[in-house]
């Protein structure tokens, strides 16, 4: 059998979108020799340049892309890869932010394939989220975003799998924030202030820029949106209660610079929070979706330092499933999904699964 050959459109070349490519770099002999695949980076773009690979400079992008790089409109790459004869095109959008979502529909009525780091996408209106599940299936091509929710950890597919087996999820309990993972998994463990543990968790790259959006509890809730979304839930952002960590006097409505010279006012909440609990309990942040009463839930809990909430490690992800076959006792989905390199394997592992789909689909 041939080579078979993925040409990658690269959307973001910062963190997410440089460790990517030094993954694919890194692992592409074993992905020639153990799956027959060759990835390619013919285009790699930031918010308004590109830089086009010339033929002579297979993946050799570091070098050249500050220098080589020129203004790009969408339908100027999506023409540039017509001309050149790629095929096989997946874009990789490893941007932040919804303005890259404008491109998604018509990329994929030119025959690209999505894979997405920036879960803001899946949490637009629903009759965005809905348009683009039409074309993908009238334009016949995927688009997957396991690191949406949880980089590294199958939530998604799990989900999917479930659904294929006619079994059907009645609850969801998560953690599914680095950042409030690693504080109060040392918050519980540790007698220290909450504002210095947050100011570890914003030296250590834990936290978002402005660790107020981790706190605000927008991020959970984005995350528990695509959750529900993938068990047909027809909901909106504003449709999931949160409970914000913040005070009114360091709300995102405060300049960055009196909320990083305020942080301490935190501690006299966490304070009182952590004595008030129950002997051997701790305090969590959770997402919680009951599909029995309809409610979709961000909040502070206190659990059993002994329950699978209570017992998780710093940075660690614990997604519970619950289903009419399992009952009481959930399916666990846990481990690490903190860093670029836990991200950039999980686009990776998206980036295989549409080739290995695409090969099929030729050969069979």
């Amino acid at each position: 059998m041939s080579v078979y050959r993925i040409n990658i459109v690269l959307f973001g070349i910062r963190t997410i979108g440089s460790a990517l490519i030094r993954e694919v770099i890194k692992n592409q002999q074993s992905l020639l020799d153990h799956h027959n695949i060759d990835l390619r980076f013919p285009i790699i773009a930031n918010s308004n340049l590109a830089f086009f690979e010339k033929e002579d400079q297979k993946n050799n992008w570091e070098a050249d892309v500050n220098q080589l790089t020129i203004p790009y409109t969408m339908s100027y790459i999506i023409d540039r890869a017509k001309e050149k004869g790629h095929e096989n095109l997946i874009a990789i959008d490893a941007t932040r932010g919804p303005e890259f979502a404008k491109s998604y529909i018509s990329l994929i009525q030119n025959g690209f394939d999505i894979v997405s780091v920036n879960n803001i996408v899946n949490s637009l209106h629903h009759d965005y989220y809905t348009e683009v599940r039409r074309n993908l299936k009238k334009y016949n091509t995927e688009f997957l975003y396991e690191s949406h929710i949880s980089p590294g950890l199958a939530v998604v597919d799990t989900i999917k799998d479930l659904q294929a087996s006619g079994d059907i999820v009645t609850k969801v309990r998560t953690v599914t924030s680095n950042s409030l993972s690693y504080i109060f998994s040392r918050f519980g463990n540790e007698a220290v202030p909450f504002s210095k543990i947050l100011e570890d968790a914003e030296k250590l790259g834990y936290t978002h820029n402005d660790s107020r959006e981790d706190l605000s509890g927008i991020d959970v809730a984005r995350k528990l949106l695509i959750i529900a979304r993938e068990l047909d839930q027809k909901v909106e952002l504003k449709d999931i209660k949160v409970q914000s960590l913040l005070t009114e006097s360091i709300s995102k409505s405060t300049s960055k610079v009196i909320y990083n010279s305020q942080k301490k006012i935190l501690d006299r909440f966490f304070k009182i929070a952590k004595q008030n609990q129950k002997e051997k309990h701790v305090l969590r942040y959770i997402g919680e979706i009951d599909l029995e009463h309809n409610t979709f839930e961000v909040k502070l809990v206190s659990v059993p330092i002994d329950s699978n909430f209570g017992q998780l490690k710093a940075g660690e992800h614990l997604i519970e499933l619950y289903t009419l076959n399992t009952g009481t006792t959930p399916i666990r989905i846990q481990g690490a999904a903190f860093g670029k390199q836990n991200t950039a394997k999980s686009i990776l592992n998206d980036i295989l699964k549409i080739a290995e789909r695409k090969r099929t689909a030729v050969y069979s």
